[in-house]
């Protein structure tokens, strides 16, 4: 093992950086703790990244508490791998076809901007028929 960084994921939401320092601790320096947290409900996302002293510490404190209950969790512990560059994120998944913001192709149920404007429309487009407002 090369890396003293460590992935701590399965954490219960009211695990505390202080309560990983503590439990990481018992097997060598902790230089370093950060818990994700939610930047809407500010509440933990359930996983943080601990970095031990030397990358034998981050072995052992591996070993010792991967699968262990912290919180009323069990815990996975791994080394950390490094944050890739350049790639894609999905916030929602899949590819958008109908409908949405921005209308999807365009063809079929529209969206904020319409569809073809002759189907169903959506706002500011699709067949206004008839209607009377």
């Amino acid at each position: 093992m090369s890396n003293s960084k460590l992935y701590v994921g399965n954490m219960a939401f009211a695990t505390t950086e202080s309560d990983l320092r503590d439990a990481f601790s018992q097997f060598g320096t902790v230089s370093d703790v950060y818990v994700a947290m939610d930047k809407f409900t500010g509440r933990a996302r359930g996983f943080a990244f601990v970095t031990m002293g030397t990358p034998e510490e981050a072995k052992l404190a591996i070993e010792k508490l991967h699968g262990q209950a912290l919180g009323g969790r069990t815990l996975t512990v791994n080394e950390a791998r490094p944050k890739e560059e350049g790639a894609p994120r999905s916030f929602g998944g899949g590819e958008r076809r109908s409908g949405g913001f921005g209308g999807g192709d365009r063809g079929s149920r529209g969206g904020f901007g319409g569809g073809d404007r002759g189907s169903r429309g959506g706002f500011g487009g699709g067949d206004r028929g008839d209607r009377r407002y």
